[in-house]
């Protein structure tokens, strides 16, 4: 990928696509393609044809998606599988027909089985069942990687699948019925902060969980665009799919999590924990040696990562109120 080639980032506005953004430009490629959803819908086939057929991109990443925690997948489930299957199934094709030379399809820890051996390992993919709260969005992202594994196959096209571990960062839904664990506690305590009110946490706080800043994804994402044909010939070998697991390297429970989070906002009035609602997967923990041999590693600690989201939260979603 050379600095003047078109990139097309799919999903810009949203917390990956954004982090994507940043980290692209400030590496000198300038030459980025975005649209919002006002402007192409992704879902519509035509329009998603004709956007290829004039842009004609040579690179993309697509970090657009229908996401949410436990909550909205519950919710949502028809929208979230229906959605994501239009969406991938539009974009991946029409990178094929206009030859796109790189492509990333992003995805998500939870594809893989509920009770998986831990760390996960790329080769656990449908091993076993899923994990029933999020299947709906898990099954539609695995089609995706089946569908960039079978391009690959059958077109000779250089389609990637990072499967990020969860995420945050800037520019995250804080929205208290749409939103992740991470972001959801960072209201909740902000909130329960000033208004000196409890805080109610779903589930027993026991699941374990690996966080990873978006910025160190989106440092992930360029390195794989930039890499050699030869450093990634193993991902697209006939007999495996072309996943690449992106995460931190350590997890916690949700209740450390909930006193880290705690630590850093200052709340000190009591945490609820209402066991009539879900854990989710017990433990989700990526085993990211592939991509670290590559030469990629997480920079930014936990922690800090926190932090600036809380400064970021304060300073912008605060604001909009």
């Amino acid at each position: 990928m050379n600095k003047q080639d078109k990139i097309f980032v799919a999903g810009h506005r949203g917390l990956v696509g954004s982090a994507i953004v940043r980290r692209f430009r400030a590496a000198g490629f300038e030459n980025l393609t975005v649209r919002s959803h006002s402007e192409l819908d992704l879902t519509d086939q035509q329009a998603v044809k004709a956007f290829f057929s004039e842009e004609r991109p040579q690179h993309l990443v697509l970090a657009a998606a229908r996401v949410g925690g436990i909550l909205a997948n519950s919710i949502y489930s028809a929208e979230f599988v229906r959605d994501n299957v239009l969406i991938q199934t539009n974009v991946i094709h029409e990178a094929y027909v206009q030859g796109v030379e790189r492509l990333l399809f992003m995805g998500s820890s939870c594809i893989y089985p509920r009770d998986c051996p831990q760390p996960i390992r790329e080769e656990y993919l449908m091993t076993a069942p899923l994990e029933k709260t999020n299947s709906a969005y898990a099954v539609a992202k695995i089609a995706g990687v089946e569908m960039c594994h079978s391009y690959n196959r059958q077109y000779g096209t250089r389609f990637i699948c990072p499967m990020p571990t969860n995420l945050y960062g800037p520019g995250d839904n804080f929205d208290p019925d749409t939103s992740h664990v991470l972001p959801a506690m960072i209201r909740k305590f902000h909130e329960a902060k000033i208004d000196n009110s409890p805080v109610i946490l779903w589930g027993t706080g026991a699941p374990l969980r690996e966080f990873l800043h978006v910025d160190d994804l989106a440092d992930a994402c360029l390195h794989l665009m930039t890499s050699s044909e030869d450093k990634l010939a193993w991902l697209f070998q006939q007999d495996s799919p072309p996943l690449i697991n992106v995460g931190y390297g350590e997890d916690l429970s949700i209740r450390e999590l909930a006193q880290l989070v705690t630590q850093i906002i200052g709340y000190k009035g009591p945490i609820q924990w209402d066991q009539t609602k879900p854990d989710g997967t017990p433990r989700k923990l990526l085993d990211s040696s592939k991509i670290r041999r590559l030469g990629w590693k997480p920079r930014i600690r936990l922690r800090d990562g926190i932090q600036e989201v809380y400064q970021w939260f304060q300073e912008t979603e605060l604001v909009k109120q």
